[in-house]
């Protein structure tokens, strides 16, 4: 993984000590909150309900287990001691006092991490494939790609105060684990006829009050090219991006307002104006970052592990966790093992510092001293042979982090929503909870099969209801928590946005309803094989509105 050079370190202690002059400033009045907002916005620091919330930088999600081990301390420290993991592969805290965040940046700043660019209208946190690197689809790993675009976009002089936020992903896989089509930018590494490996550039992606799907701009893009082209996007998006409207300021408006054939000639036009000897990227340059990303030495099995052939059959929780928690590793005798960080009851993504602690340990044992962040707010150990999985089982039973749920019904995604957020409109938690309990049985879960819900507690998408194959939407009605539900969402290979079942439905109604949901879908699924997505494409939505009514009246019966 990518170690902080000179340059590195100089730029995130020199950005520590300016934020601590502002901070103090703040806290003695020669600021005012409207005049340090921009500044703490951009080390990553917002002002919830109830307290400053500090997000932290995970490049494409990829950490050691010093880097974890500080986290957890910092969480202890500066925290109510847990951390949370997010959708961008970063990690939040909820609790701090302003006076302490400086301290905190230089803790962050010992191991290597930092809070740059988390927030403010900028180029976010590069995310990526959390199985880069191990992945048995790859064509190649993605974070080279992703390193070279953060170095290349921190503090970048001309970007730093764009329209709106701005977020890029990037896949080097044939299944697509990072969401890339619904981004500002997304990359998928592709091969052309040649053999060229280079990139497929997809523009316009988004979610939020105005969803969109990305569009592709350049079907295959020289590798060498990347840093041109991205900033020709840039510097379109920048010239024509709406500053009057932050409701209409993201990129995706733009190549909708234009058309995605005039936005993509623009484009070529700003890229062929641009200079040659600008930040084209050398095979060297490529390689030399290549080289901090090289995979660790695994040694190769030709024939399956029996020791966890043996203990599977012993041991069913074991079973359990190793047919849902365990993808497939590029390296035969290996696998990546993906830590549910979504236990029945407890708020999704959440991590205690002593689970970060327990992970940090494993990751150290049994995966190379290496753990990915999903955007599915897990945690994946990428390097593990499967002899060892039974005793890395058995230690996350003892830390409470064995949940054998990963993609199933509940593995929910769910924003902070209204228990944190000064936007939310709605309770985003205590649903997901609710909805967790109901499908709590292995058994039950194992049946449904792979079905993802993800819950947003408003409009901007947080929780990414949109692509979700259930996906929940809190919002406000006449002083009362209301919920629209949608079907059909996916954020992989072939995205699709969710379309609205029917009205909004209480609180205490939702959970109800995603049952009955369930129940039509077990009903009308021709096999066990069937998913969840080949129903509803097969029936329509039709046979699963009666849910939204039979859930009313099931809450009224209740109350």
């Amino acid at each position: 993984m990518y170690r902080y050079d000179e340059f590195d370190e100089q730029l995130v202690r020199e950005r520590v000590e300016q934020f601590r002059g502002q901070v103090a400033r703040r806290l003695d009045g020669s600021l005012s909150e409207d005049e340090f907002k921009p500044l703490r916005l951009m080390n990553g620091l917002y002002l919830q309900l109830h307290a400053y919330m500090l997000r932290v930088a995970i490049p494409y999600g990829t950490l050691n287990s010093a880097q974890m081990r500080q986290l957890a301390a910092i969480a202890d420290k500066y925290d109510r001691g847990y951390g949370h993991f997010t959708t961008r592969q970063n990690l939040q805290y909820n609790w701090l006092k302003l006076v302490d965040v400086p301290d905190l940046l230089g803790m962050l700043a010992d191991v290597g991490m930092h809070a740059i660019q988390t927030s403010g209208n900028c180029i976010r946190n590069v995310t990526a494939d959390h199985l880069a690197g191990a992945a048995a689809d790859e064509i190649e790993d993605p974070r080279p790609t992703a390193e070279l675009i953060r170095q290349w976009s921190t503090l970048h002089p001309e970007f730093e105060y764009l329209p709106r936020k701005f977020k890029i992903a990037v896949t080097g896989a044939e299944d697509d684990r990072a969401a890339v089509n619904v981004h500002d930018i997304g990359i998928r590494i592709v091969t052309n006829d040649a053999g060229d490996v280079g990139y497929r550039i997809i523009v316009g992606g988004g979610l939020g009050r105005t969803p969109m799907v990305g569009k592709t701009v350049r079907e295959f893009l020289p590798r060498a090219e990347l840093l041109n082209y991205l900033q020709a996007i840039l510097r379109v998006y920048n010239r024509h991006g709406r500053r009057d409207n932050k409701y209409k300021a993201r990129i995706k408006i733009l190549v909708h307002e234009l058309g995605a054939a005039e936005f993509t000639a623009q484009v070529e036009d700003e890229y062929r104006a641009m200079e040659r000897g600008g930040p084209a990227v050398a095979e060297e340059e490529l390689a030399r970052i290549a080289g901090y990303f090289a995979p660790p030495a695994l040694e190769e099995r030709s024939e399956p592990s029996d020791a966890l052939s043996k203990a599977r059959v012993a041991d069913p929780a074991l079973e359990l966790f190793a047919r849902h928690n365990l993808a497939p590793h590029k390296v035969r005798g290996h696998a990546a093992v993906i830590i549910s960080v979504k236990p029945i009851g407890k708020p999704p993504g959440d991590a205690t510092a002593d689970q970060m602690r327990v992970m940090a340990d494993l990751a150290e044992r049994y995966s190379h001293d290496e753990m990915r962040i999903t955007h599915m707010q897990n945690v994946v150990l990428p390097h593990v042979r499967l002899d060892d999985v039974p005793a890395l089982h058995e230690a996350l039973v003892e830390a409470g982090l064995a949940e054998p749920n990963a993609a199933l019904i509940t593995d929910i995604i769910a924003c902070p929503g209204m228990d944190y957020c000064a936007l939310a409109t709605a309770r985003s938690i205590p649903i997901a909870q609710d909805i967790q309990r109901v499908f709590a049985d292995p058994a039950r879960q194992a049946e449904i099969g792979k079905l993802s819900i993800k819950i947003s507690g408003c409009i901007n998408a947080c929780g990414h209801h949109h692509v979700g194959n259930i996906g929940i939407l809190g919002l406000e009605r006449a002083g009362r928590e209301n919920y629209q539900i949608t079907l059909g969402g996916d954020p992989g290979n072939v995205t699709a946005l969710g379309e609205r079942l029917g009205p909004g439905i209480d609180a205490e109604a939702v959970p109800a309803a995603i049952e009955a949901i369930v129940d039509t879908y077990l009903e009308l699924r021709e096999g066990p094989q069937e998913q969840f997505l080949e129903v509803l494409k097969r029936t329509g939505p039709d046979p699963f509105k009666p849910a939204l009514e039979a859930s009313k009246e099931a809450a009224n019966a209740a109350s």
